[in-house]
Order: structure tokens, then C-alpha cells, then sequence
């Protein structure tokens, strides 16, 4: 009988960010827009800071479909952590404030980009998995990413 790993594999907000550490399957939506399927990889740095690296094939609505990739910053902070976009000097996206909801650690943040406002949800779930959610609104963008995370088998 297999069980699956209980919140205690999270812990607290304040080791959710030692987590998060290692390999990922990532499936995201972007609704009506595109999907993605791929690996998000968590490397730890000399600094401390984990460096986040997704790659994956995104198919768009119209069934075009291509390669793409990002790149983030984790830094650690009290109850949550830090993420910066993976630029130099590092600019800061947002920071998450993680606090217990039912069975789940979950953070909310907002951010202003330009004229574009994104609220971000992360959920840190009882099965070990993760979800980042995003709606984003404004003039030049309205949608919601969903993308859900899980620890990819060694």
C-alpha cells in the first residue's frame, strides 16, 4: 500500500521554502490561451537562494506549439520567501506570507506591473504537490495561469 506524504512534508511557512528544493512535473493552464507541459527544477545556490528553472512545450489555442522557458528567484524570508525575476541586479516579483488554510499552506500577494495587476496564490497541499495560481488584469493582459507542481519520481 502506497501513502501519499502528509502536510508534514511541508512542515511550516517557515521550512515550505526548504521544500520546495529539487525536481518537478509542471502542467499549466493559461485559460483560453495556451497550456503547458514540462520540468521545474529548484537549485540551491551558494547565496542560499534557490534558482528556479522551468522548461516545457506550450501549446497555444490555435494549436500552434513551441519550446519555452523561464526563470526565477527564491530567497528565504520569515513564515514564506521571496521571488525575484532571474535579472541583474535581481528585481523583486513579490513575497509570500504563508500561513495555515484547512488542510494547506497557502501565501497571496499582489503585484503592479506597468499597468497590469497580478494576484498570485500559492498552495502548498497535503499530497506533497503545489499550486501557483495567477489572474492577471489589465489593459495589455486578463487572465488566470494555473500551474500545478508535482515531485518528479527520482
Amino acid at each position: 500500500m502506497t501513502t501519499l506524504p502528509s502536510l508534514a512534508s511541508w512542515g511550516t511557512p517557515d521550512t515550505v521554502f526548504d521544500g520546495l528544493e529539487g525536481a518537478w512535473d509542471l502542467d499549466r493552464t493559461i485559460e483560453g490561451k495556451a497550456t503547458m507541459v514540462g520540468i521545474a527544477e529548484f537549485k540551491r545556490l551558494d547565496t542560499g537562494m534557490l534558482k528556479y528553472r522551468e522548461e516545457g512545450r506550450i501549446q497555444l489555442a490555435d494549436g500552434q506549439a513551441f519550446d519555452g522557458h523561464r526563470e526565477y528567484f527564491f530567497e528565504r524570508s520569515p513564515g514564506g520567501f521571496s521571488v525575484f525575476f532571474a535579472e541583474n541586479p535581481p528585481r523583486l516579483f513579490h513575497g509570500i506570507a504563508i500561513a495555515r488554510d484547512g488542510d494547506a499552506l497557502v501565501g497571496s500577494t499582489g503585484h503592479l506591473c506597468v499597468a497590469d495587476h497580478y494576484d498570485s496564490l500559492y498552495r502548498f497541499l497535503v499530497d506533497g504537490s503545489f499550486v501557483i495560481e495567477h489572474v492577471v488584469n489589465g489593459p495589455r493582459k486578463d487572465y488566470l495561469s494555473r500551474t500545478v507542481f508535482r515531485r518528479r519520481d527520482p
